[in-house]
């Protein structure tokens, strides 16, 4: 019969050791305390001086009524351009459209007149002239 067996190796580790100090400086304690009291301090300042004066809100006031007036001045003047963009478009436009008919107008009795000549040449040419007596 065979028995099967498992090899492992064994080694030793070095034992270690773990101090626990208790006891010792207090100084950690002291510092946390300090900044503890300077975090108190400046909260209670923040709120102390929190609530403005009736001069610094009237002061806010006018300023944002100020700012919403040069808002709006802004704003109309976007609108202003715009619109006077467009009439000058629309004046360009009625402009050529004018000159395009007094052109049109121009050819219309330049045609005319060329026909209205045309046909007094032809009349010209066509008329007998009268015997001699």
């Amino acid at each position: 019969m065979s028995e099967e067996y498992e090899r492992t190796t064994v080694t030793s580790e070095p034992a270690r050791t773990v101090e626990v100090r208790r006891g010792g400086s207090s100084a950690g304690w002291w510092a946390a305390a300090l900044v503890a009291i300077i975090a108190i301090a400046a909260v209670l300042f923040m709120f102390s001086n929190s609530r403005p004066t009736d001069d610094e809100l009237q002061a806010a006031r006018e300023q944002g009524i100020a700012e919403a007036n040069l808002a709006n001045s802004a704003t109309s003047a976007q609108q202003a351009a715009a619109v006077a963009a467009q009439a000058a478009q629309d004046a360009a436009t009625g402009a050529a459209r004018a000159t395009e008919s007094a052109a049109s107008a121009a050819a219309r009795e330049s045609q005319q007149a060329a026909a209205a000549a045309a046909d007094t040449a032809a009349d010209v040419v066509t008329t007998e002239p009268e015997p001699p007596q």
